[in-house]
């Protein structure tokens, strides 16, 4: 069933416009816009009432009394672009996101529901993506099958009634992404029952292959899987497509893949622009500072895609797989009213954005400012708990080394560990974690993260769980005490003084801050921890997988030390 965003009262008026009974709210005439069907570039008039359009074709309505007219002549439009696979909680939450996205036509979101679902109950999760739907942008999600890492209480939040939930929910339109795929190979049927659901309630199946054969690629297509947004070369993106996989090339803080793909799609004369998508992928605040989907398309362009093709890519291609063409993705009788318009199609970022109806741009300029929503349970952080020298104490023989940004495996040292103080010769720091409600923690090292970082302490984390990483414990405990005073979020403590801080008072996971604050704060944070030898590409990624367990080789979890490949604790949590 199609979700119904139009009462029988709506709908009548809509018509009205048509009979020349009623003025549509706006018409933008002289329109030289793209018809994501005929795929080419159409001139015509659209008509819009409210947030929806009412007609678009050569004519001009019947009646236009009080009518807001656009003239588009010199312009191009494009629907609004989609971003189809966001983590909305890069340190921004999915309102300011959306609100700093606006300003360059990215007004619909594909999103994951992972933080809501582990901080709240189904049912204030679900008043909030009410509360969001009442906002000029368009929200949808997905549904996740597990928590990516190893919580204690797991079973108790993933069961088939909670999911059942959320699968029933008309603005859910995918399950996902599926990191925990290794489970239907050993033999879950758990999993696989609720994949099944997936595909009852009409969802789509996204995956998450990096580096998959060909054979765990069509043995995933036999258990449900309809899409993967883990390809890293041309070589994977045509093995995917041969399975009949729709392929979304990223284009993100951690994997930029997208100009090297496309350009290979370009030379090797593929023919499957209409089965592609693209996304950032839930890039941190900071990438962004260039757009989102804008920036995409122009990636696209750069690489010699043709325009149209390009466009489709953040726009139809992706309403058209998710079965919601409907309502996005078109501009044609019935859609939303959610228009880009370009300066021409060679300039992906609009100099105008209409979202539902509504202007969130004219002429370049910010014509409107998102208002807040309740956040109800989504609470101020709050962690009733201190710390003692009891817990600063570090005696393993091993510890976990980074990689690269996110993966990690086991290393064995030979460091005394006990004198609370590392010496700034390696590359080697404390690591705990420590449970947001002071029952366990977990002491170890970490290698390759920094050589000079004297206490640095996040809640921002996989699980909202207290990560504290440094060479001093004594700089460690007092970042733990300064993160807490700001209300949850990273601290950088540098000669006894915060040097860097991003406050994240929503739960201690995100901000309330404007975007364009929060990449100032990130950048801040980052080049601070650059000049104290972290040397890789995305710190905040860093800080978000180290319990990742969907990904290799060595994880810090709630049940300790994990080993992912022979998935077994090597260390065990310790209670407080």
């Amino acid at each position: 069933m199609k979700h119904i965003n139009w009462k029988i009262h709506d709908i009548r008026e809509q018509v009205a416009v048509i009979d020349g009974k009623k003025s549509p709210s706006m018409v933008i005439t002289n329109a030289r816009y793209l018809h994501s069907i005929y795929k080419d570039w159409v001139e015509g008039n659209i008509w819009i009432l409210g947030e929806r359009i009412v007609y678009a074709g050569p004519k001009m309505p019947p009646k236009m009394e009080g009518t807001e007219i656009v003239d588009a002549a010199g312009k191009t439009v494009v629907p609004g672009y989609i971003e189809p696979h966001v983590h909305p909680y890069q340190l921004y939450n999915p309102l300011t996101l959306a609100d700093y996205a606006g300003q360059t036509g990215t007004t619909t979101f594909l999103s994951d529901n992972l933080t809501l679902f582990l901080s709240l109950k189904n049912e204030e999760a679900f008043r909030i993506m009410d509360a969001l739907k009442e906002r000029p942008f368009h929200f949808y999600w997905w549904m996740r099958y597990d928590s990516q890492t190893e919580l204690l209480r797991e079973h108790n939040l993933f069961t088939s009634a909670s999911l059942m939930e959320w699968g029933e929910r008309q603005d859910v339109l995918m399950g996902g992404e599926l990191t925990a795929w290794p489970r239907l190979l050993a033999g879950d049927d758990q999993l696989l029952y609720w994949l099944q659901g997936t595909r009852a309630h009409h969802k789509k199946i996204e995956t998450h292959l990096p580096g998959a054969s060909s054979r765990t690629l069509a043995r995933l297509k036999l258990f449900g899987a309809d899409g993967d947004h883990e390809a890293m070369t041309v070589e994977e993106v045509e093995e995917r497509i041969l399975h009949g996989y729709a392929v979304t090339l990223r284009y993100s803080s951690i994997r930029p893949d997208l100009p090297d793909l496309l350009k290979g799609i370009v030379e090797r004369k593929l023919k499957i622009f209409d089965h592609l998508m693209m996304t950032t992928d839930g890039a941190t605040p900071s990438f962004y500072e260039k757009g989102l989907m804008d920036q995409c398309i122009q990636v696209a362009l750069d690489a010699g895609v043709e325009p149209i093709d390009a466009y489709q890519m953040a726009s139809y291609n992706i309403a058209n797989y998710y079965d919601v063409t409907h309502s996005h993705g078109l501009i044609a009788t019935g859609r939303f009213a959610t228009l880009n318009i370009l300066e021409d199609e060679y300039h992906p970022t609009p100099t105008d954005v209409l979202s539902k109806g509504v202007w969130l741009k004219r002429s370049n300029e910010r014509v409107h400012t998102m208002e807040d929503i309740d956040w109800g349970d989504f609470k101020e952080f709050s962690m009733p708990v201190e710390l003692t020298e009891d817990d600063f104490q570090f005696s393993m023989p091993f510890g976990i080394e980074m990689v690269n940004d996110v993966i990690t495996k086991l290393y064995s040292t030979n460091l005394h560990t006990n004198e609370g103080t590392l010496s700034y010769d390696h590359d080697e720091c404390y690591l705990m974690l420590v449970d947001r409600e002071g029952k366990w923690r977990v002491n170890t090292l970490i290698k390759g993260f920094a050589s000079s970082l004297q206490g640095f302490a996040t809640s921002y984390s996989c699980t909202g769980d207290i990560i504290l990483i440094g060479k001093d414990i004594h700089a460690m405990h007092q970042a733990f005490n300064e993160m807490k005073k700001m209300g949850g979020g990273i601290v950088l403590i540098d000669d006894h003084k915060v040097l860097a801080s991003i406050p994240l008072t929503m739960g201690g996971y995100v901000s309330k801050q404007p975007v364009e604050e929060i990449i100032e704060q990130e950048k801040e944070l980052k080049e601070a921890l650059k000049e104290r030898g972290f040397h890789h590409g995305d710190a905040i990624y860093t800080l978000l997988f180290l319990q990742s367990t969907h990904l290799p080789y060595i994880r810090v979890t709630q049940r300790g030390i994990f080993d992912v490949l022979k998935k077994r604790v090597l260390f065990p949590s310790v209670m407080r």
